[in-house]
């Protein structure tokens, strides 16, 4: 699965570039100018990363990424501003509101693809090769086999593409809707509930002989892969 990144910028000859190169190095990229659209993209297209500039449209990008960390479902999602501000006091401005990195314009290709692929393997090692590991979960995503603190876990397909999201994924919380776009598909249709099920089924499974529960309900939300492992009831 080639990663994704959401690039906020409005100079549109930057756009072209940035999105040139990713795809060189086999990133897929969505892109906007506008702030407010920023948000909505993020929660659609469901990034594995977001390059945001500090001056767009409707928003700043640092009002941006306030609201993206206050929402339960982008608040782990790893963000990177870009911006021609040089002083220390707007670099530690951007990482204060919650950007994972800060660079300044302008910046080589080379060195933009070297500080995502950084970024990607200190917040999401789960895109760095393929194997994915969480809370003593392992997924050998080649063999497709699972084990949890060493004993194997049987899963059915679903429960296996559902874990894999999940592993892909630690700590963000997916709407029941956002987990059948990404699981099953957004051309299949699928009663909301039926995740329920397959929730239940995923949790029985990897629950072996009294382990934590590693799934985590968050009400009116959705679900979450999160070692805090609170239950709550969804509305």
């Amino acid at each position: 699965m080639k990663p994704k990144i959401l690039v906020v910028e409005d100079d549109a000859n930057l756009v072209e570039l940035i999105r040139y190169n990713l795809e060189q190095e086999d990133f897929v990229v969505v892109s906007t100018e506008d702030g407010e659209e920023a948000l909505v993209l993020a929660d659609e297209e469901k990034p594995d990363l977001v390059l945001l500039d500090w001056m767009i449209v409707n928003l700043s990008g640092i009002e941006v990424c306030r609201r993206m960390r206050r929402e339960p479902a982008t608040a782990n999602l790893p963000i990177i501003m870009l911006t021609a501000r040089t002083e220390e006091a707007d670099r530690i401005r951007g990482l204060e509101i919650g950007a994972d990195d800060y660079i300044t314009k302008p910046f080589s290709p080379r060195e933009l693809v070297a500080r995502i692929r950084a970024v990607l393997r200190r917040l999401r090692p789960a895109l760095a090769g393929g194997n994915l590991e969480y809370a003593g979960i392992f997924m050998d995503t080649t063999a497709h086999k699972v084990t949890r603190d060493g004993q194997s876990v049987a899963l059915g397909p679903t429960e296996f593409r559902l874990l894999r999201h999940f592993l892909e994924h630690p700590g963000r919380v997916f709407s029941r809707e956002q987990l059948l776009d990404s699981v099953w598909g957004r051309d299949v249709y699928v009663e909301q509930r039926t995740v329920d099920v397959h929730i239940r089924r995923l949790r029985k499974a990897i629950n072996l002989d009294g382990l934590p529960d590693v799934i985590r309900t968050v009400r009116s939300a959705g679900y979450s892969l999160d070692t805090d492992g609170r239950r709550e009831a969804v509305a």
